[in-house]
């Protein structure tokens, strides 16, 4: 939601900028495009500086011919000079943008006392005099970009009074000094875009009283003291972006009382202060992308009441700054501004995969625990592997309840919803579901390699064994689960970093421990219980292969061969589809790769609860066992409904798997 200017009301943030006048003010229909309004005004004032209007008539009588004259206005663009050409006294612009003049000497524009404009981007300018510009007391706009200027020396601007504009883009510019600035008293905007600069000068407006806007963007900054911008009164865009600020004094924006624009982001900064923003009261716009906040809170931009635009690199930031109109970015791939899941697909997949995993691993429990098999043990597993999974599903239902409790005002929830008890054990439950899932799968296939691998062994578990180990997957998966709760102040609010409370850490790097935490488990046990799992099932294949092989049937074997190497692919597909995502996705976050927020929704709501949904179907419903147990049972069915006086013995009784059905008598 945003307000409508100084009206008691309150509209929901999609009808912003939508071209209808929803406040009746307008004011859902301001500030669409974050500019402040800053183009408009340079454009209105001093026209494109790039593209220069000119007149007809040429009313200057001397000048170069490879120049281009119209007016008072002179073109010398790409004419091959090598130094400032003699040119009437009367000019008012003079462009000497791309041509080879490599130094500016001593009052080389003395004579030109009426000029107001001057281009020199791209000539490779080194060197500058001191009184280079002496005279130009009339200069408006001066643009010194891409060229070669390492150095400016004190006081070479101090006769430009009038000047409004300062262009020093693109320039290997090291050092500057407050003095440097000594004379501009008018100057509106002041860039020095990709230069080399470390630092910045104490009272650095002191000799610019009117800067309106200052453009530091790409430098090495690395230090600034709470002095750096005290005289800056009048500032109302500052750009620090794309530098090496690590950090920011507490009291440095204290005197930028009417500053509306500040842009801090791609800045290596550790730390934020709780009260970094509290003078900046008429901000509107607030940049800081690529940015970590481990110390964010509420209180850092509540003091901002007029700020209407800000960025951040994580949209779980935007939580804490609730109030702002526009906030970037729109989404994390799983929630938005509006809902806790961003889009219609993911809120179908969640229910679907939902319905799916419990309803499977419900009747797969159900019909285990009413046919009796040869293999108590195994079967006890896989009940156990669906209690694990059903938890899954459990927790995506859940999922899709909160998502439609907080339909169209989650942002307004957000906050509060990720830090709840709720939200926590949301992310407790799932957590558990999938590491007792796959601790399961890996003694379940350890159990089968040992089966097939060495048949005539003694060292497959009995049930006294394997209920120990059942027994210690649990404790093991609970323990991975609860311990981020024993020591929060360690991994922080482990479960509540995004909207579906699942701790996939993927570039949260100002949580160390949580992180930490979070590869061990996805890239460390889980990786080795994945790559276990392949090698067994190769393993396994390589051994049945070479067996059937070594028999005369040949020919029969074949069949079984295929069908055995496509249930072995499948058992091992669905555990890929469901690790790869997160390892790859893992390793890539290690390397820094910046991970699309897309990736991620799909990789928590579809590909890890996708194994869940699939163990039912691989360990149970296609097996030959439960194919063939199944027809018995049906096939039994019939025969108990056509004779009355077996119909009880049918329900009391469960069918012994040892012994033969037989159709009683008639």
């Amino acid at each position: 939601y945003f307000p409508c200017g100084n009206l008691t009301q309150c509209l929901p943030r999609a009808f912003h900028c939508d071209g209808v006048d929803d406040c009746g003010n307008g004011a859902d229909e301001e500030n669409c495009g974050d500019t402040s309004g800053w183009a408009t005004l340079f454009g209105t004032v001093h026209g494109d500086a790039n593209n220069v209007a000119l007149t007809q008539e040429c009313f200057l009588n001397q000048y170069p011919q490879r120049c281009d004259c119209k007016g008072t206005e002179l073109e010398c663009i790409n004419a091959g000079l090598k130094s400032v050409p003699t040119v009437s006294s009367n000019v008012t612009l003079l462009s000497l943008k791309k041509n080879s003049i490599h130094s500016l000497s001593d009052k080389v524009f003395i004579k030109y006392t009426e000029l107001k404009k001057i281009f020199l981007q791209h000539n490779c300018i080194r060197h500058i005099s001191r009184k280079a510009f002496f005279g130009l007391h009339n200069l408006q706009i001066l643009y010194l970009n891409h060229n070669c200027i390492t150095t400016l020396r004190p006081g070479v601007f101090k006769d430009l009074h009038h000047l409004t504009w300062l262009i020093l883009d693109d320039n290997p510019i090291t050092r500057i000094s407050q003095r440097l600035f000594t004379g501009l008293n008018s100057l509106f905007f002041l860039s020095m875009v990709n230069n080399y600069l470390e630092a910045l000068p104490k009272h650095m407006c002191a000799q610019m009283p009117q800067l309106n806007w200052m453009d530091l963007e790409g430098n090495g900054i690395k230090y600034l003291t709470n002095s750096t911008f005290l005289s800056c009164n009048s500032l109302t865009v500052l750009d620090l972006s794309s530098n090496m600020i690590m950090e920011l004094p507490p009291h440095i924006f204290k005197d930028l009382k009417l500053l509306q624009k500040l842009n801090l982001s791609s800045n290596p900064l550790l730390y934020l202060h709780k009260n970094q923003f509290e003078s900046l009261k008429q901000l509107q716009s607030l940049d800081l992308e690529r940015i970590e906040i481990p110390s964010i809170n509420t209180q850092m931009f509540q003091p901002m009441k007029n700020l209407s635009h800000i960025y951040f690199k994580n949209f779980r930031y935007c939580s804490y700054a609730s109030h702002v109109r526009i906030c970037m970015p729109l989404t994390d791939g799983i929630s938005s501004f509006e809902d806790l899941l961003a889009n219609n697909i993911l809120r179908i997949f969640v229910w679907v995969i939902a319905f799916i995993t419990c309803f499977g691993n419900l009747f797969v429990i159900g019909m285990r625990s009413f046919i009796k098999a040869e293999n108590m043990t195994h079967a006890t597993s896989i009940k156990i592997l669906c209690c694990a999974d059903c938890l899954m599903g459990v927790y995506l239902f859940f999922v899709g309840f909160f998502d439609l409790k907080y339909r169209g005002q989650y942002q307004k929830y957000a906050l509060l919803w990720m830090e709840s008890l709720q939200c926590r054990l949301l992310g407790f439950l799932a957590m558990l579901s999938t590491e007792v899932s796959v601790l399961l799968l890996t003694y379940l296939t350890l159990e089968k390699f040992l089966a097939v691998v060495f048949p005539f062994s003694n060292i497959r578990p009995g049930k006294r064994q394997t209920s120990v180990i059942l027994i210690g997957i649990w404790i093991v998966g609970f323990l991975i689960a609860v311990i981020p709760f024993w020591k929060e102040d360690y991994f922080g609010n482990f479960y509540g970093k995004n909207g579906v409370c699942f701790p996939l850490y993927y570039d949260q790097t100002e949580d160390i421990g949580s992180k930490g935490y979070s590869l061990g488990i996805f890239l460390g046990v889980n990786s080795l219980a994945f790559l276990t799992i392949v090698f067994s099932y190769t393993i396994m294949f390589c051994s049945i292969q070479k067996t059937a092989l070594q028999t005369s049937e040949v020919r029969n074997n074949t069949g079984r061969e295929a069908a055995v190497a496509n249930r072995f692919f499948f058992i091992v597909f669905s555990d890929a589809i469901c690790w790869i995502p997160v390892f790859v996705i893992t390793i890539l976050s290690l390397f820094r790769v910046e991970i699309p927020e897309t990736i991620t929704s799909w990789v928590v709501i579809f590909f890890l609860p996708v194994n869940s949904a699939l163990n039912p179907i691989l360990y149970t419903l296609t097996t030959s066992f439960f194919k063939d147990k199944s027809k018995q049972l049906l096939s039994t069915s019939i025969v108990w409904a056509d004779d009355p006086s077996s119909l009880k013995l049918g329900v009391l009784n469960k069918i012994d798997l040892k012994e033969n059905i037989v159709k009683p008598a008639s």
